[in-house]
């Protein structure tokens, strides 16, 4: 048996976990922002690398697409003078990090019991037959119906107060 789906699989966990570092470590918030488009890839080469094209497709079409530039937006209309002077880490690292590591420790106890615990109702075989995007269909319009049209529902109402805060700026101009 050759390692070599192992050793990729490793590639991309190890590069998505050093890409998210950089994206919150950097002080440019653009450098921050194009390092957030280089993860974005790698996260849909990994959805490609485990055979879920549609959620790939839509990685890059959303957060790669619609996402970043919306982050970028509001990175530009920022004053990158003022947070580039500024200091970005302040206090104790040390104390940041016991406080970060027992929070994940935390996470990673109680996520387990999810993770492990329940089984779905679709083995490999199925969703092989009846294929990704139709199973992910099926499953979001069928058991997760309320809380994709409760999702629906709170983007609709930030998108109209987009509108109405950026009529009133318009009007007051």
């Amino acid at each position: 048996m050759t390692m070599l789906p192992q050793l990729i699989f490793g590639y991309f966990a190890a590069v998505i976990v050093l890409l998210s570092l950089l994206v919150i470590t950097r002080k440019n918030p653009v450098h921050s922002v194009m390092w957030m488009l280089l993860l974005f890839f790698h996260i849909a080469a990994m959805y490609l690398f485990l055979n879920a094209e549609f959620i790939a497709a839509i990685q890059v079409i959303v957060y790669a697409g619609a996402i970043l530039v919306l982050f970028l937006f509001v990175v530009l209309l920022l004053n990158l003078k003022e947070e580039l002077e500024a200091d970005r880490f302040v206090g104790s690292w040390p104390v940041a990090v016991l406080v970060s590591g027992g929070i994940f420790l935390g996470l990673a106890s109680v996520l387990r019991s999810f993770v492990i615990g329940r089984q779905g109702s679709f083995t490999v075989e199925l969703i092989q037959k009846v294929t990704h995007t139709k199973t992910l269909g099926l499953i979001m319009y069928t058991e997760y119906l309320f809380p994709f049209e409760i999702a629906s529902l709170i983007l609709l109402i930030a998108v109209i107060g987009a509108i109405v805060l950026a009529k009133k700026r318009m009007r007051s101009h």
